[in-house]
């Protein structure tokens, strides 16, 4: 692999070049822009032609093509932004990193992970040389790494469309659901020229998209429109692509819950923009409560001058909570005063398991307070990564987003067209977690068996796993409500902090190398996700098999008991 020089005149070069480009597409856009009076494709949008907003605060930003990120807009936006990327992004600083890549940290696939990685090799390459037998990875949501089997109606779908000359051989039928092959039919004609390996539209398949639309209308007793998804590989990419949008530079700031999911920090990094925190607060029985909103927008950032988006996670990652509509209510109501678009991070919404809780998505929530497309700007994310289907490598997803001008969707369509379209397996899968087996239909009974195995089974992960962390030393626990993840916080002796600073380390990642060394056992530190300072936690997945769990509590506790004793005193 070509390595990257970092020398002074290299970037001087690199920057004459990127200006003299710059120039000539400037000019270039200069002699082809359209004549005032032409109605083509406006740059800006007035304010005369806005929907009155409805915001108690006059300073409130609203979503236009003033305020959104300019990268996006323009004839030339591909090429521009793609020569910008090409020439910016290969100036590297003099430890050779790209400059703005060395803020951007991704802790459930950081240092931890990497040394848990070599040690398997090392197990493998010499078994029983470490004082464990395998590792047990405790530190990403993805199911069916760690043995979740994937629900057979959605398979079965997938690979009839995948292979359609099958459809009609006679061996098909007492091989595949009836209902699978009609489903398979229903989305193959929905296709192009039945074609799975080709390119969709951008905003993903229509007839998909429709189906998708009527499971959200399903859910949230509330329209949806197709018009309104789009689908992409996953829920990241599309957090990319709005953070794309929103940032203009860092004098834009997203307010983000700590402790947060690692990819929005670093996707705020990656585009330029500002993080800046609210605090989720614990209540006295664990829950975590009301986030404290109005406090954090009242406090100066040093670098943001304006907040343009909200990012909330229900259920929460990685504290695990299911946030109360009455809390639900708060948040929307403090966006819409406000001005700020509300990104909804709810690729968990299946994942509930104590009885008093029930999922809310906030388009259901602010809809029920009597708020449309001209009150508040919303975008909601969904992935077939997680719930009880953890699909997680068939990279499938969709943003459906609401209160967007259609000068600015225009934007966001076009970042959307730059990446051609996501794939077609993942849209398929999408399809079908909005739209599964209902009553009457072949699959329903094995498909509701599937389903309700997996979420009562990670139900009784969590609980034992919470009542072991409970039980240890210096450790409290929130209850494990959804998702798939807990994060304890655990007092540490100061013995291991003034051990952990001598490794120039955070305390909770020196315990949670430690733990890795001497268990197997991957977990990730807190410090990954943002913790109230001078608190320490780590984030353990409830993912491990039943039968692997007891090997996680007795090594854990037998760990935790051998690193207090160390250090205590």
């Amino acid at each position: 692999m070509r390595k990257f020089v970092s020398d002074k005149s290299c970037r001087k070069l690199l920057h004459r070049s990127f200006q003299n480009l710059t120039q000539k597409l400037q000019h270039h856009n200069h002699q082809h822009k359209a004549p005032p009076s032409s109605v083509s494709q406006p740059r800006f949008l007035s304010s005369s032609s806005m929907a009155p907003s409805s915001s108690s605060n006059p300073s409130a930003p609203s979503v236009t093509l003033d305020n959104i990120n300019p990268k996006t807009t323009g004839v030339h936006c591909f090429l521009f932004t793609w020569l910008k990327s090409f020439l910016i992004y290969v100036c590297v600083s003099a430890s050779g990193f790209v400059l703005k890549f060395s803020k951007c940290e991704y802790a459930v696939r950081g240092e931890i992970v990497t040394l848990a990685q070599r040690l398997q090799q090392e197990l493998q390459v010499k078994p029983g040389s470490l004082p464990f037998d395998e590792i047990l990875y405790c530190n990403i949501g993805n199911p069916q790494s760690l043995g979740q089997q994937p629900i057979t109606f959605f398979r079965e779908v997938l690979s009839l469309c995948d292979h359609p000359s099958i459809l009609d051989k006679s061996e098909t039928q007492g091989l595949f659901s009836a209902d699978a092959i009609e489903r398979a039919w229903q989305i193959l004609d929905q296709i192009p020229g039945r074609a799975t390996g080709a390119y969709s539209h951008s905003q993903g398949i229509k007839g998909l998209r429709d189906t998708i639309a009527a499971g959200i209308a399903a859910r949230d007793g509330f329209p949806a429109d197709p018009n309104d998804i789009f689908l992409t590989d996953g829920a990241s990419p599309a957090v990319h692509m709005m953070m794309q949008l929103l940032i203009r530079s860092e004098k834009d700031g997203i307010l983000c819950p700590i402790p947060q999911y690692p990819l929005y920090s670093a996707s705020i990094d990656l585009h330029g923009g500002t993080l800046v925190p609210y605090y989720l607060m614990k209540q006295q029985d664990g829950d975590w409560k009301s986030l404290r909103l109005r406090s954090n927008w009242r406090l100066p950032s040093p670098k943001a001058s304006q907040l343009v988006a909200l990012v909330v996670i229900n259920p929460g990652n990685p504290t695990g909570q299911v946030l109360g509509e009455k809390n639900q209510r708060e948040i929307v109501e403090f966006c819409r005063k406000e001005g700020l678009v509300l990104l909804a991070d709810e690729v968990y919404q299946e994942n509930v398991y104590v009885p008093e809780k029930t999922f809310h998505s906030f388009k259901k929530v602010s809809r029920s307070m009597g708020y449309g497309e001209a009150d508040i700007c919303l975008v909601s994310f969904q992935s077939v990564s997680k719930g009880y289907y953890g699909e997680c490598g068939k990279r499938g997803g969709y943003m459906e987003i609401t209160g967007f001008s259609p000068e600015v969707r225009e934007q966001i369509y076009k970042v959307a067209s730059v990446n051609l379209c996501s794939n077609i397996s993942g849209q398929i899968l999408a399809s079908l977690v909005m739209s599964p087996p209902k009553v009457g239909d072949e699959s329903y009974d094995s498909y509701c068996g599937e389903k309700e195995g997996i979420l009562s089974s990670l139900a009784r992960r969590a609980k034992t796993l919470e009542d072991a962390l409970n039980n240890l030393e210096g450790v409290s626990c929130n209850k494990a409500e959804g998702a798939m993840y807990l994060f304890p916080r655990i007092e540490l002796p100061l013995k291991a902090i003034k051990a952990a600073e001598a490794v120039n380390s955070a305390p909770d990642a020196f315990y949670c190398r430690r733990l890795l060394n001497e268990t197997g056992i991957v977990v990730v530190p807190g410090s990954g996700f943002g913790q109230v300072p001078g608190t320490w936690h780590f984030r353990c997945t409830i993912l491990p098999q039943e039968d692997k769990i007891p090997a996680v509590v007795s090594r854990l506790t037998d760990f935790h008991k051998r690193f207090m004793d160390e250090f205590r005193g």
